[in-house]
């Protein structure tokens, strides 16, 4: 089990930047680490995700849009997201699964993943 917190949340306008942080307890150059949105009345969606290979993952809605990344060395996950819209607006979560790794089709449920953080708030106005 790993320890996540997310940080970097907040309200921007339309066409704005944010970048979120996930700093982990542990190392997690084993784990898979995702990024995940959940709005009112809404189901928790896979935004991105990326492996210990450095395979990745994005929901066709950000695409071109958001980059994941990591620092193995700072235990941080990342989520720069530009071009914010207003349908970005969620509770942003980070997520982590030991030894899992991507492959191409495979779109990450929240089932998927053992351990969260608490959740970041991105909130984009029009």
């Amino acid at each position: 089990q790993v320890q996540l917190v997310e940080s970097g949340g907040g309200s921007v306008q339309a066409g704005g930047s944010l970048r979120l942080s996930c700093v982990a307890s542990a190392p997690i150059k084993r784990y898979c680490m995702g990024w995940f949105r959940q709005a009112p009345g809404k189901e928790r969606e896979g935004v991105a995700a990326i492996d210990s290979d450095d395979t990745t993952f994005y929901a066709d809605s950000v695409k071109g849009r958001f980059t994941i990344s990591e620092d193995n060395a700072k235990n941080t996950l990342y989520l720069q997201m530009s071009n914010l819209k207003p349908e970005d607006t969620a509770m942003y979560y980070c997520a982590a699964e030991v030894d899992m790794r991507l492959w191409d089709g495979y779109v990450p449920r929240r089932r998927d993943f053992g351990d969260w953080g608490q959740g970041t708030q991105v909130t984009v106005s029009s």
